[in-house]
């Protein structure tokens, strides 16, 4: 059962834009850190970005004035705006939420992923 899904993904040219969405159940978006990771082929996934149920941000450094984050809390979605794409950019993006629940036991950490969408840029 996909819990998270993903789209938005596709073909551009370098130098061009694309945005992803990620839409997750009410339950895991009120209460998760969302965020966005890539793997290139033959690379390991990577940290783009994430954002907290507050609204902090953080991006890979290398991501840093590119790519923006954002979630609307109304639509249970997270957002990710590529801008300035290069050819390093292509990957397969996954979305993840990271949703921590505490009770009088104790500490549970969950973690969902979506499918994953593929970008690719071309030079």
């Amino acid at each position: 059962q996909e819990e998270l899904v993903e789209s938005g993904g596709g073909l551009v040219q370098a130098g061009e834009s694309l945005r992803l969405s990620c839409t997750a159940p009410r339950r895991i978006f009120s209460n998760g850190v969302m965020g966005w990771y890539r793997q290139a082929p033959g690379k390991q996934r990577e940290l783009v970005a994430h954002i907290t149920t507050g609204g902090s941000t953080n991006y890979a450094d290398s991501l840093k004035g590119r790519f923006t984050i954002s979630r609307d809390n109304a639509q249970n979605t997270v957002y990710l705006q590529m801008n300035s794409l290069k050819p390093e950019d292509t990957a397969v993006y996954y979305c993840n939420a990271e949703v921590v629940v505490r009770t009088i036991e104790g500490r549970q950490d969950f973690s969902y992923w979506g499918q994953g969408t593929q970008v690719t840029v071309s030079s």
